[in-house]
């Protein structure tokens, strides 16, 4: 195979070809490097491009298949990392010029664990600064989407969802909060999974929220999504907010078909007036190819969910400016000016509203996994809108925006980071403007498994994953 092309085959793909000494890991690993310099000038989604790591990282797998010590399906797969990871000896930002010269002296588990399955790191991935979304500087750069460079690629983890649809990294790991995986997902016509709160490490990751950070994988597959979260899961005693409960094989499961399982509509979000028409469409017939399939689809209610975002918000911004507190007293004019309105309201917000927010959040989750008992999955889209514009100028301009950031396109991710339930988004059809739309899907504690299978299922009797940007 011209080697010019590997970077365009799915990293499951490509693995298979590593395994059977078809491709070798250097050939792989050089494709990307020759590739990242001629694309990325463009789209800014590294930070840090690690060469000469990932040179040696290559070798050293391209010696280890030879001699007989394959470790498995991440063995020798190029792989891009959100900047928000600690990585021991390298460049570590967390997307501001705070950590512009923080080096960390150890790997964070997620990175150990991919080191031990034998990846090959080719750097770190920018993103919105520490991970707090819609930042308007990127000291870095700004993340632009290879769809549409004018627009957003998603926040926070644009860097990764840029990189990977670019087909500047065979997968990519990013992190999320209130939807800072599904979101850039969909803006970019990816495979993004959030996974259960506490089926992944945050052990060496910089935090946002400590109840509901997660990191998980942003792929251009599900099989790839599938086999970058096996990598990473599962529990770690550094992390005391990990189960110790056994990590599936999801990529054994992933063609079971959606023939008789239980697919609950979120109506309510489908319909709810904020939804681009364009969108709403196209979530509609995603679900419809769903039925087609074999399944089972049925409405389902969920209280409280369009005040999700607010819910979120509120936990959120009081979290993050306690684990800024230092920050906001010595360097506050050193964040991004909408990070630092973040950091202030949640300096200010009254114990009160803290907690009807987190007795709301119980009984949203609640409302979820109520729901969850009647059902096998939960659909609705992933944003109410297509990749928006990048914005002209830092701050909140009205009441209405303000509205807008409360109750908007993150009351559509917010629900399950607050019922701390996988979800995940995949590309389900493009509007008119060439842009990417995501159909979220979201299932019960820990059963990654079936949600992927779902999406599986709608992937492989579709062709929206077969499309490149124009980039």
């Amino acid at each position: 195979m011209d080697k010019s092309q590997l970077p365009f085959l799915s990293a499951t793909e490509l693995a298979s070809l590593i395994k059977s000494r078809e491709v070798s890991p250097v050939e792989a690993t050089e494709a990307y490097l020759e590739r990242i310099p001629q694309l990325d000038g463009k789209l800014n989604s590294y930070i840090t491009v690690t060469a000469d790591r990932a040179m040696a990282d290559a070798h050293r797998a391209e010696q280890e298949i030879v001699s007989g010590k394959y470790r498995g399906p991440m063995h020798g797969v190029p792989i891009g990392i959100k900047d928000q990871v600690y990585t021991k000896g390298i460049l570590t930002t967390g997307g501001s010029t705070i950590l512009k010269d923080f080096v960390p002296d150890e790997d964070a588990t997620v990175v150990s664990k991919l080191n031990d399955a034998g990846a090959v790191l080719l750097g770190k991935l920018n993103m919105s600064e520490f991970a707090m979304g819609d930042a308007f500087e990127h000291p870095y750069g700004r993340p632009r989407n290879p769809w549409d460079l004018s627009r957003n690629a998603g926040t926070s983890s644009s860097g990764s969802s840029a990189a990977t649809a670019a087909f500047l990294c065979a997968t990519s790991l990013g992190e999320d909060t209130g939807g800072s995986i599904r979101g850039p997902a969909s803006f970019c016509g990816l495979v993004g999974i959030r996974p259960t709160w506490g089926r992944v490490s945050r052990h060496g990751v910089l935090g946002a929220s400590w109840s509901m950070d997660q990191v998980g994988p942003i792929s251009r597959t599900v099989s790839d999504c599938a086999m970058t979260l096996a990598a990473i899961a599962g529990h770690d005693p550094k992390d005391g907010h990990t189960w110790d409960v056994p990590v599936p094989d999801y990529l054994a499961s992933l063609a079971g078909g959606v023939q008789g399982l239980k697919i609950g509509v979120i109506t309510e979000r489908v319909q709810s007036d904020t939804v681009d028409p364009q969108v709403r469409d196209l979530v509609v017939k995603a679900i419809a190819q769903l039925g087609e399939l074999g399944a089972a689809v049925s409405e389902v209610d969920i209280p409280l969910i369009a005040q999700s975002a607010a819910i979120s918000t509120a936990v959120t911004y009081a979290d993050v400016s306690a684990a800024h507190r230092e920050g906001i007293d010595q360097h506050l004019k050193e964040y991004d000016y909408n990070l630092q309105l973040r950091l202030l309201a949640g300096a200010i917000l009254p114990a009160q509203a803290h907690q009807k927010a987190v007795r709301l959040r119980h009984m949203l989750r609640q409302h979820i996994l109520d729901a969850l008992e009647k059902v096998d999955v939960l659909v609705m889209p992933t944003s109410s809108i297509p990749a928006s514009p990048l914005p002209e100028k830092a701050g909140v301009e009205s009441k209405e925006a303000f509205l807008e950031m409360l109750g908007g396109r993150r009351s559509f991710t917010a629900p399950f980071n607050l019922a701390s339930v996988p979800a995940l988004s995949i590309n389900c059809g493009f509007t008119s403007d060439n842009l990417p739309v995501g159909l979220q899907i979201a299932g019960k504690p820990f059963d990654e498994s079936t949600v992927f299978r779902v999406a599986y299922a709608y992937e492989q009797a579709t062709d929206w994953h077969t499309r490149r940007p124009p980039v």
